[in-house]
């Protein structure tokens, strides 16, 4: 199954793909940790992309391209693939779409998140991360360390990530507006788009996923179960 997970920042596109790739046994292929393995590397792509996600801007339209086309390339997506954080506008899903072509194959399912602007701001602007193990993770509402600014886990120092920060979350969300909310409208005509809504717990919106995509089952009292 190839599947396209779509949705404005802070919706958890993140941690729903993994879990549903994880469902389906297929590949989790994500443009953001593509595009971070090459900033850790410090690579002349990863400075080149850290320059524009510091700032709330989207990487080169060429370089995201390449860099999913030959991921998609790889043997290990011929069982199928669940696509995070590509395409984010229309020249890159026209891409998608012909490099699918070129394979014989194309999207089965495009699942749009959708999540209140201010639950976004929220979310986000609230995370911090470990500098030793950035898998250790805080929020200031709901998980705050014990100590500000020090990891309960290792004691590592906390920080927020540049694009994390408010005024640089409000910006990613007007790129996503202009830029790739109108990536969903070119697969609505295709009749490949379900929308979801994003808000509620992780494996409620997991349920609604794997409903959209005929891989769950809604009960008598509307409740979905897999």
């Amino acid at each position: 199954m190839r599947i396209l997970l779509i949705g404005p920042p802070g919706a958890g596109k993140g941690t729903q793909a993994v879990r549903l790739a994880a469902h389906l046994s297929i590949q989790h292929i994500s443009a953001g940790d593509l595009f971070r393995e090459h900033i850790d590397q410090g690579t002349e792509l990863g400075r080149n992309a850290h320059t524009h996600m510091r700032a709330g801007l989207l990487v080169a339209d060429e370089v995201t391209i390449g860099v999913v086309k030959e991921r998609l390339a790889r043997p290990d997506t011929e069982r199928g693939f669940l696509l995070d954080g590509f395409p984010r506008n229309l020249a890159q899903a026209e891409a998608l779409d012909g490099i699918l072509a070129d394979a014989e194959s194309g999207l089965d399912a495009v699942l749009d998140l959708e999540i209140p602007e201010a639950e976004v701001v929220r979310r986000i602007a609230g995370r911090w991360l470990c500098r030793r193990d950035r898998e250790h993770i805080f929020h200031v509402d709901h998980s705050p360390p014990e100590v500000a600014g020090t990891c309960d886990v290792c004691g590592g120092e906390l920080y927020q990530r540049d694009d994390d920060r408010e005024a640089t979350v409000r910006k990613r969300l007007e790129v996503y507006r202009s830029e790739t909310a109108p990536v969903v409208d070119h697969y609505q005509t295709q009749g490949l788009v379900t929308t979801i809504s994003a808000l509620g717990q992780v494996q409620e919106v997991l349920d609604r996923a794997l409903v959209a995509i005929g891989q769950g089952q809604v009960d008598a009292s509307g409740a979905s179960s897999c």
